[in-house]
């Protein structure tokens, strides 16, 4: 990686915002940055920059705005979400930061992901951006999109900053921007004057910017703001089409990412859990944005840790591999599948009698996934059906009744049956209990669900060939009109059936 080089007085009247280049943008609260430099790294290799060529690197660029372009294919859902905000909040201030960059190791920053909220509502993925809902006197609200325009060329910012334009990319000018968005597009640097100066009640979506927050610090309550994050995972309970789509295409892209894991799998064999994880990853960033979380590759006993995502361990013929992931889409939706293949291509008898056990609680769960159910149903259709095989096997004591009514089965179960998945892995859960555990099935909404069976190797409870062992299976569930939707289904679930799908896959 190259380093940035950046002289201390270059500047004009127009000025640079301070703080881009060390991952933060104080003056997102600040007010334009006025006659502020672009700042000096220590030990560069060149300390200054001449006079002369100050002067070359402003001239001759050609113009590159852009001109007719089309909006983002969001645009009229984002404008929908907003339309309903505005009605659930009248009269009041709408503040939906994007949040800022954060740094890694000194100068280098964790690769930037825009707040879910400000994504849900705009579309946009632009670091340091600020989506303000106005108050309008007529009713409804105004809103705007305050954003980083291009780079300043005047004082150097473009290719002596370490987020100048030369270093990590061209942005989309504040015109390209409305275009887009739908929305006018105003400069991020003065937003903090903006909110100083509001009046009336304001709400802000907390922990993503702590400029525009201490702009706020006077005029919002933690009791509104709370209650403003509140409806905005309950507003993305139920997903529309274009949500819909996206889940769709990121479930593909996963499917295509387990084809890809199983085909290395001897590739693994030789070296560890990171092989599959740098594999899976691979078509994750070719089809999509990243991976919607860390990837779980879980081989051996490690399967028994719910989230083993540090990778580094062997991977063995017979062993089960249990593998965790989901493609991230360019939009931000992840999809969230689980499968537990044998590494050798065949269970086990045991392995078998474990895997079935999960998928049939699976099978139940599903079927219990419908517009009118409870949310609540799935998770118990499923669990009861690993209590009973507890039970069966003689590892707890029942009736089945007694074993679910103190639990006893979460011993081996140990999570919760699935989650709402969106544009978070764990979508909507800030959403109250009523409005999300305790909430009917609505068509529109997605979920997972995802049994698994956990022998831990030191549990002396169990057999001793049980120890070690462990299954999950993962689906991402749409509720639909009439039942529901495996928009997972690209993945076989069925034992003989992932036997078969990995012995045609090698060949």
């Amino acid at each position: 990686m190259a380093e940035a080089e950046v002289r201390q007085d270059v500047q004009d009247e127009k000025g640079t915002p301070e703080g881009v280049q060390d991952g933060t943008r104080e003056e997102s609260a600040g007010g334009p940055a006025e006659d502020k430099p672009v700042k000096q790294r220590k030990n560069g290799l060149y300390p200054a920059v001449s006079d002369e060529l100050a002067a070359v690197m402003k001239s001759g660029w050609a113009d590159t705005e852009r001109h007719g372009l089309e909006p983002i294919p969001q645009a009229a859902y984002v404008a929908s979400r907003r339309a309903a905000l505005s009605a659930r909040f009248p009269g009041e201030r709408i503040v939906v930061p994007a949040g800022t960059l954060r740094t890694r190791a000194n100068d280098t920053e964790y690769p930037f992901r825009a707040g879910t909220e400000y994504v849900h509502l705009t579309g946009d993925q632009t670091q340091d951006a600020v989506l303000v809902m106005e108050p309008l006197a007529e009713g409804g609200h105004a809103a705007t999109a305050y954003l980083l325009p291009r780079s300043n060329r005047e004082n150097g910012e473009f290719w002596l900053d370490g987020q100048g334009e030369l270093w990590v990319g061209r942005r989309n000018s504040l015109a390209e921007g409305e275009q887009l968005l739908g929305m006018p597009c105003v400069d991020v640097r003065t937003v903090g004057d903006v909110l100083r100066e509001a009046t009336g009640p304001v709400r802000v979506v907390r922990g993503y910017d702590a400029g525009v927050e201490a702009a706020l610090q006077d005029k919002v309550t933690a009791e509104r703001d709370a209650e403003l994050k509140t409806y905005l995972a309950e507003l993305r309970l139920i997903k529309d089409e274009f949500e819909v789509a996206q889940l769709e295409q990121a479930c593909e892209s996963t499917a295509r990412g387990f084809e890809d894991v199983v085909r290395v799998l001897d590739r693994a064999e030789a070296t560890s859990e990171r092989y599959i994880e740098g594999t899976f990853f691979l078509r994750a960033r070719v089809e999509g944005n990243d991976v919607g979380y860390g990837s779980i590759c879980a081989s051996g006993p490690h399967a028994t840790t719910l989230h083993w995502v540090r990778n580094d361990g062997p991977v063995r013929p017979g062993d089960l591999l249990l593998l965790d992931a989901g493609v991230e889409t360019n939009e931000l939706y992840t999809a969230d599948v689980t499968r537990t293949l044998p590494v050798d291509g065949t269970f086990t008898p045991l392995q078998r009698k474990i895997y079935d056990a999960v998928y049939d609680a699976q099978q139940a769960g599903i079927e219990a996934v419908k517009p009118g159910a409870a949310y609540r149903d799935f998770h118990e259709a499923a669990q009861r059906v690993l209590a009973e095989r507890l039970v069966e096997w003689g590892l707890v004591e029942g009736p089945v009744e007694r074993v679910l009514e103190l639990a006893l089965q979460r011993r081996w179960t140990l999570h919760g049956t699935g989650h709402m998945l969106g544009l978070d892995v764990h979508d909507c859960a800030q959403a109250r209990t009523e409005t999300y555990v305790g909430c009917t099935l609505e068509p529109g909404m997605v979920l997972t669900v995802e049994p698994g069976l956990y022998f831990q190797a030191d549990d002396l409870t169990v057999p001793e060939e049980y120890r070690g062992i462990g299954v999950r299976i993962e689906d991402d569930i749409l509720v639909t009109e009439s039942g529901n939707r495996n928009l997972s289904a690209g993945l076989p679930r069925r034992s003989d059936e992932i036997e078969a799908w990995m012995a045609g896959l090698r060949g």
